[in-house]
């Protein structure tokens, strides 16, 4: 089998890419039958060279391989029929803006894995860019804190080299005796707390963090039974929630009056409650005044996430009185951090980090039989069609939803 690494094509340029050069040259030696080419880029955060000094071949035409494997979205036109494909298509969730996409794709007889559906049997992810997704927008959120408040000033992250030197960098500041929120317990949100906890910054429980107040700066890491309740008063069961949270009201309100600095670092389902409505922010007693929102769900949970930022222009201020944009360091606003592709701006440690797991969980189902089943489970369409799994986006695909 021939597998070939293809050339980030979507704009803005994404500079990852799924396999490092010595993360390629460990999968040669894992799996001395496959077949392995690199197709030429000029953006991608490894030369071509990297590659070749490795033994690597990098090739301008990958039109004979079997399976392609990339990070964004692949443009219609790029793709190559009756193919593997391994992307993030941004389809899973009925994302209108890739509806054609899914069409072509099932037109052109590809068979579509996407990242987010490689999965555990209890449908957890297996690999993501989610912790350098957290590293990042913990990071942007004391850069904006820094900046507004003129305490510090902190660089890009897309201006360093590495995780390390984003370290380096935190080692200069000293943070000011805030409260910080960070919700969820996931990939995104132990990124997040990697950053707290090089800052030295005190962690402590909900109980304390909700009725102190601190002479140093601390933070509270809040999972989804915290801030949510049953509307009965029961005790709620977290995987119950996740099944079906309709029986289920925030309890988000009494964080939000004990916090300066949130860190929203949660998976979001569908159909569960939101943490903080625009109503809530209106409220004289609600603290926050800094949001680092790493989910980035638009005009969702998190009711100050008005629009995604980019890496270009990562902060905005919302106005709870007006419920209107405004300028990031406002007087009385709620500032925000928004972006919604954090992990290009680390794109060497992101892929780093991103192509070990892939080694370690895709690339040997396809040399033990899919012995796991992550392949079953992954594979969105086949042989034109939808598979079994997502067959519930036909409607979305036929443009009936």
């Amino acid at each position: 089998m021939k597998f070939a690494i293809i050339k980030e094509r979507k704009n803005p340029p994404d500079r990852r890419v799924v396999f490092s050069p010595i993360a390629l040259k460990e999968f040669k030696t894992k799996f001395p039958k496959a077949e392995v080419v690199v197709e030429t880029s000029d953006i991608r955060v490894f030369k071509d060279s990297q590659y070749q000094e490795l033994g690597i071949d990098v090739v301008k035409d990958v039109s004979n391989a079997d399976v392609m494997i990339g990070v964004k979205e692949v443009p219609k036109e790029a793709l190559i029929p009756n193919k593997k494909y391994f992307f993030f298509s941004h389809t899973i969730k009925k994302q209108p803006y890739n509806r054609e996409l899914l069409k072509v794709i099932l037109e052109k007889n590809i068979e579509l894995y996407d990242h987010e559906t490689i999965v555990k049997q209890n449908n957890s992810r297996l690999i993501g860019f989610g912790r350098y997704a957290g590293l990042v927008g913990a990071y942007n959120g004391f850069r904006a804190l820094g900046l507004r408040d003129g305490l510090f000033t902190l660089p890009k992250v897309e201006n360093l080299p590495d995780l390390d030197a984003v370290k380096a960098e935190l080692d200069k500041i000293k943070v000011p005796n805030i409260k910080i929120l960070l919700s969820g317990t996931g990939k995104v949100a132990k990124g997040a707390k990697e950053i707290l906890d090089y800052l030295k910054i005190k962690e402590v429980s909900d109980a304390l963090y909700l009725t102190s107040e601190f002479t140093e700066p601390v933070y509270c890491m809040a999972d989804v039974m915290e801030y949510n309740k049953r509307t009965d008063g029961q005790v709620g069961n977290k995987h119950a929630f996740y099944k079906d949270p309709s029986g289920y009201q925030s309890n988000f309100m009494p964080y939000a009056k004990q916090t300066d600095f949130f860190i929203a670092g949660h998976f979001y389902g569908d159909a569960a409650p939101y943490l903080f409505t625009r109503q809530d922010a209106k409220d004289p007693e609600f603290r926050i005044n800094l949001v680092a929102d790493v989910s980035c769900d638009i005009d969702g949970p998190v009711a100050s996430t008005i629009r995604p930022s980019t890496i270009a222009d990562p902060f905005y201020g919302y106005d709870a009185k007006t419920e209107q944009e405004v300028a990031f360091n406002a007087k009385g606003c709620i500032t925000m951090m928004a972006v919604d592709n954090l992990p290009c701006e680390l794109p060497k440690d992101a892929s780093e980090g991103f192509g070990e797991t892939f080694l370690e969980h895709v690339i040997p189902a396809f040399y033990n039989n899919d012995a796991d089943g992550v392949l079953e489970r992954a594979k969105m369409t086949e042989n034109g069609k939808l598979t079994k799994r997502y067959s519930y986006l036909q409607d979305f695909v036929d443009g009936k939803e």
